[in-house]
């Protein structure tokens, strides 16, 4: 009983074995016929010994010390053995738990695939049958347009017929009304044909009668206007207060008829200095009592204005400025002591100031400014003497002065033993150098030019001084992109009522980097690179100018200025006879060529 009660425990216990139960048969005993019958009927045996044994140990359990313990221990043994079952089924149930959870997912994702691959069909199927819809559609459009030209073809085949119709009835019916005046025309003519025949002697002796009437009729008018004016003439002779009288009012309406003829021409000329302006000025402050009309306003401000600094918004190096300031004192004294004009020369490169200096010198000294272009003159051919001679009558009767300024003057200043100029335009010069052979008290002549050299040499004459505008330097390049910064982007942008903004950043450096970045060009160059920045602020989506910006324009400028000057040189290569303006420039900008015929 040891085996119950954990002694010997590290022994195998020997259980007692069922009597019911037979022994297995040894290995190869059940092969043969025989013994296999043995051991089936083996098992059938009552094995009485073993029934023995288990009471045997039965009673020695009964009398152990140690029975209880071993009823308790095999019942926790079997209370233990029924918690892991129940465990084992708790575990169980929640793996059948879980596996339904997993089913169900699965099942809600085969669902989802299968709702997502209807959708997908149900699209596919929408989209196939819109396709075929709008394939029926336009095919159903194709027909129609089909349709309609064939309606069409058949109208315009129909109008063809009926107005071919038409046309043949048309032209039959003029075929026979043609035919029916004819007859009509053929009928008539002999007809009265036939009558004048039959008629003939009358219609002669009506001719006779009408011819002598009228023969009587004009002797009788002759000798009757004859008679009067004969004796008319002969009270007028006999008469001689009648015939000073006449004669006397015959030399008036001659005298009235020449003096209304050329009256007429010298007050239209008046009207037309005092109120108009020649056709050769492009360009004048002079105010005309139909401008003053018209623009009350400016004509206010005009004649308000106070003589302003001849160098305000002019940038240029600082010797030339004090030149041209001493030329401003110089020419308002002038006008103030009612002196001599002095006639001034400007040459340059296309773009260095030339016309705003005039301008702003004519709006210093108080004169009126005429601004001609030597481009101007050659179309007028024969007018051009009239014309020039218009301009200075025009300039001689103007009370303040006429500043004239003459852009592009070589144009038809040339040199009249050289160049090939026609009879016109020499006659025109020759008119010009007439009108200023003398100093004038009326008018000062500022001539510029890109290439001075092809001046006729009477012009060089008639000029008192002569100066030079180059393209600015690094340092009037900075200050011109601070001047042009602040006029076309700063103060738009700070008035607040436009749509330009700019990005933060230091504006004193960029001005220095652009001023490093545009050597060569010129100060007109420089204004428009204010005009494209202030443009490309206002076609950007926020209206903000940024660095970005302002680097591209800046770029694009200085290639463009090099296009140009590589054109320029592939021209002097050409044309290595051709005379072109060379500045007196340090070499390391770039060329300061440009085009002899662009504006100043």
């Amino acid at each position: 009983m040891s085996w119950l009660f954990g002694v010997n425990s590290g022994q195998n216990p020997q259980l007692p074995q069922s009597p019911f139960l037979p022994p297995p048969p040894p290995d190869g005993d059940d092969k043969g016929s025989g013994k296999g019958q043995g051991s089936k009927m083996d098992a059938y045996r009552f094995d009485s010994a073993a029934l023995e044994r288990a009471a045997r140990a039965a009673k020695e359990l009964e009398s152990s010390k140690h029975a209880k313990d071993a009823l308790d221990l095999t019942k926790m043994q079997e209370q233990t053995a029924q918690m892991d079952r129940q465990k084992q089924i708790k575990e169980l149930e929640a793996q059948m738990e879980q596996l339904k959870i997993e089913q169900a997912k699965v099942s809600q994702e085969e669902r989802r695939k299968t709702l997502s691959e209807e959708t997908k069909q149900h699209q596919q199927r929408a989209q196939y049958q819109d396709q075929l819809a709008r394939k029926r559609y336009d095919d159903q459009l194709i027909q129609q347009a089909r349709t309609n030209e064939e309606n069409l073809r058949r109208q315009e085949e129909s109008v063809q017929k009926q107005e071919s119709m038409r046309r043949g009835t048309i032209e039959h019916e003029a075929e026979l009304r043609h035919k029916n005046e004819m007859r009509r025309i053929e009928a008539e003519m002999s007809g009265k044909a036939k009558v004048d025949r039959e008629n003939q002697d009358l219609i002669k002796e009506q001719i006779r009668l009408k011819a002598a009437e009228n023969r009587q009729t004009v002797l009788e008018s002759i000798k009757t206007a004859g008679s009067v004016l004969g004796t008319g003439f002969q009270a007028f002779i006999n008469d001689w207060d009648k015939v000073s009288a006449s004669a006397a009012g015959l030399t008036l309406v001659a005298i009235g008829v020449y003096a209304a003829k050329y009256g007429t021409g010298v007050a239209a000329r008046y009207v037309e200095s005092r109120l108009g302006k020649p056709s050769l000025v492009r360009d004048t402050s002079r105010l005309t009592v139909l401008e003053a009309i018209k623009h009350p306003i400016k004509t206010v401000k005009q004649l308000s204005t106070k003589p302003e600094d001849a160098l305000q918004g002019i940038i240029l190096k600082p010797q030339l400025e004090e030149r041209l300031r001493d030329v401003a004192i110089a020419t308002r004294h002038t006008r103030k002591n009612k002196g001599y004009y002095r006639n001034i020369l400007m040459y340059g490169p296309p773009g260095t100031g030339k016309t705003m200096f005039a301008k702003s010198l004519a709006r210093h000294s108080g004169m009126d400014y005429a601004i001609m272009t030597g481009g101007d003159v050659a179309p007028m051919g024969k007018e051009g003497v009239t014309a020039m001679h218009k301009v200075f009558d025009w300039a001689q009767t103007s009370r303040r002065g006429v500043l004239l300024f003459v852009d592009e003057a070589d144009a038809f200043l040339r040199k009249r033993s050289t160049e090939v100029i026609s009879e016109d335009m020499r006659a025109t010069l020759n008119a010009f150098l007439y009108r200023t052979g003398e100093q004038s008290k009326k008018f000062m002549l500022v001539l510029a030019s890109n290439q001075p050299e092809q001046f006729d040499w009477a012009i060089n004459d008639r000029l008192d001084e002569m100066v030079e505008f180059d393209v600015p330097s690094l340092e009037e390049r900075e200050r011109m992109c601070r001047h042009y910064f602040h006029e076309y982007v700063l103060k738009p942008a700070t008035e607040g009522t436009r749509r330009l903004k700019v990005e933060q950043f230091d504006y004193g450096v960029k001005c220095a980097e652009i001023a490093k970045k545009t050597s060569g060009l010129s100060g007109r160059e420089i204004a428009k690179l204010g005009v494209a920045w202030q443009a490309k602020a206002y076609a950007s989506e926020d209206g903000v100018l940024t660095q970005k910006m302002i680097d591209a324009i800046v770029a694009d400028a200085v290639a463009q200025h090099t296009k140009k000057v590589n054109w320029q040189k592939e021209q002097e290569l050409r044309n290595p006879g051709a005379p072109e303006y060379i500045s007196v420039k340090d070499a390391a900008s770039f060329s300061r060529h440009d085009s002899p015929k662009t504006k100043s």
